[in-house]
């Protein structure tokens, strides 16, 4: 065998292996498309004022924390609580995401953080409110191929005046 052939046989098993542990591992490139994706879906159906079309991802069995604290166990409460947001204070709002970043805890398992600007809210005395910024936690699940919401956690950056967040980067 000659140099280069020799070289050849040992490197290419190599090379192949790390390929294919690259395309199995944590974060592979069609995951993290799959995973923006359904928060592109998320962001469309609120800005549609849907709530079925904000949940439809989310598990049987999801939890939903919303910026001002009200949970919801399971899909059909986090519709149904996005529904009564839409019927009253956020009948006219929109949602424009800045910044989406995907941490893989295992294949089948990613974090989400996501920030989004929400304008067009409304007091319950009827006044308008200023935008504000908030960030999202968001767990999602893959199973059978999709992946789905398992837990939605959603937080204020900057809800006090003249506070600062130390960073509004996760």
């Amino acid at each position: 065998m000659t140099k280069v052939s020799l070289w050849i046989a040992l490197a290419l098993p190599l090379v192949c292996m790390a390929t294919v542990a690259a395309a199995q591992g944590p974060g592979n490139g069609d995951d993290e498309v799959a995973i923006k994706n359904v928060i592109v879906q998320m962001t469309e159906g609120f800005n549609k004022h849907d709530a079925e079309a904000s949940t439809r991802m989310y598990q049987p069995d999801a939890d939903f924390v919303s910026v001002r604290g009200e949970m919801g166990l399971g899909r059909e409460a986090a519709e149904k609580t996005l529904r009564r947001i839409f019927e009253t204070r956020a009948k006219t709002a929109a949602l424009k995401t800045e910044e989406v970043q995907i941490r893989f805890i295992r294949p089948d398992v990613a974090l989400a953080h996501v920030t989004n600007e929400l304008s067009g809210l409304v007091a319950a005395d009827g006044q308008n409110l200023p935008s504000h910024r908030e960030l999202s936690l968001r767990v999602f699940v893959k199973d059978d191929g999709v992946w789905r919401l398992a837990s939605f956690q959603n937080t204020m950056l900057n809800p006090f005046p003249g506070a600062s967040p130390a960073s509004s980067k996760p």
